[in-house]
């Protein structure tokens, strides 16, 4: 995922919302980052299978689970929208805080972030991003690996995430944020 072309010294929600829709970016302090193709079949199963779990323990529940495209604002201090520096497109998040959920999405960090990585994308997910979801409080952050089948996992504690907790995507993941739920990987498997 490569930056765009700076026309100007950074860009803002407002200047993304006026960009074409056919087109999918994300913000990280006022850059510009063009979202990659369609991704995998692979990633997209991953993706769907996780989503699915999540949605079926929801029901019922306050917390909401969101699929990309979903933009999440990340706002500074206490900007208005148009001024937010910070807007990305995590594959999958959940919110439980309902007075962050918009129509536009999600402003302020979700509870939990995954993101399933693709080549183009990796790096920014384990660095940029990471930095990112730790500064704004993201309290769960989740990279699944689909070709080592790894997850590696980062845990909020205090004001920092916690050391990585890396391991195969085999039998059953709990989910710290949300008791109860634990993710079965066997179509990791079988995809």
């Amino acid at each position: 995922m490569k930056p765009a072309k700076q026309t100007q010294p950074g860009f803002t929600y407002g200047d993304y919302r006026q960009w074409p829709e056919g087109e999918r970016w994300e913000l990280i302090a006022g850059e510009a980052y063009a979202m990659s193709p369609a991704p995998t079949r692979t990633h997209q199963m991953i993706l769907g299978e996780i989503f699915r779990q999540i949605a079926n323990f929801l029901e019922d529940k306050p917390c909401q689970v969101y699929i990309a495209p979903f933009d999440v604002r990340l706002p500074e201090r206490n900007e208005a929208d148009d001024a937010i520096e910070t807007v990305v497109q995590p594959d999958l998040v959940v919110v439980c805080d309902a007075s962050k959920l918009d129509e536009k999405g999600c402003r302020g960090a979700p509870d939990w972030v995954i993101e399933v990585l693709s080549p183009s994308t990796a790096s920014k997910d384990h660095v940029r991003k990471k930095s990112l979801y730790e500064r704004h409080g993201v309290r769960e952050y989740w990279l699944v690996h689909p070709t080592d089948q790894l997850l590696t996992r980062y845990l909020l504690e205090g004001n920092a995430f916690g050391p990585a907790l890396i391991e195969e995507t085999a039998g059953f993941t709990e989910v710290a944020v949300l008791p109860g739920l634990a993710i079965e990987w066997g179509f990791m498997a079988a995809g």
